[in-house]
């Protein structure tokens, strides 16, 4: 099976990644490690999450007399709140990259259709640009700046 994909300089043709019964990408590729290190994270992730709300978020305010103290407390609740937002950012962007491998698009660049080199995978498994696409966003970006 072959698909095509939409660049910028026209269409470039790529085969698509060997595949199991299952339809899942077939165990010993490049990208099984980073697939165990992803499912990894988001078994991390979900766990904290668990514990977070099982052992409840919000500290009793009305046992701090102080308002120093009460203060304090609030602002560690929006900085842990703030994180939490941050991993569940990251939470889907794993999934996204799950979802990317079961599929056999995963390590393709959605910019520019080119592979993604496997350094840049390893070091960020849920890029969806090369670096060069990548470079040339953040130049774009500061531009506007």
């Amino acid at each position: 099976m072959v698909t095509r994909k939409q660049t910028k300089s026209g269409t470039k043709a790529r085969k698509a990644a060997p595949r199991n019964k299952s339809g899942k990408k077939k165990p010993g590729t490049p990208y099984a490690d980073i697939r165990a290190d992803l499912e990894k994270q988001k078994t991390t992730f979900l766990t904290e999450v668990g514990l977070v709300v099982e052992s409840g978020l919000h500290s009793n305010q009305e046992e701090l007399s102080d308002t120093g103290d009460q203060a304090s407390a609030v602002a560690n609740q929006n900085f842990i709140l703030r994180l939490k937002e941050r991993e569940q950012k990251l939470l889907k962007k794993i999934e996204e990259a799950l979802d990317r491998i079961d599929r056999g698009t995963y390590g393709i660049c959605e910019e520019c259709g080119e592979r993604i080199g496997l350094k840049r995978l390893k070091a960020r498994p849920v890029t969806t640009l090369c670096i060069e696409c990548k470079t040339e966003q953040e130049n774009e970006e500061k531009s506007r700046l």
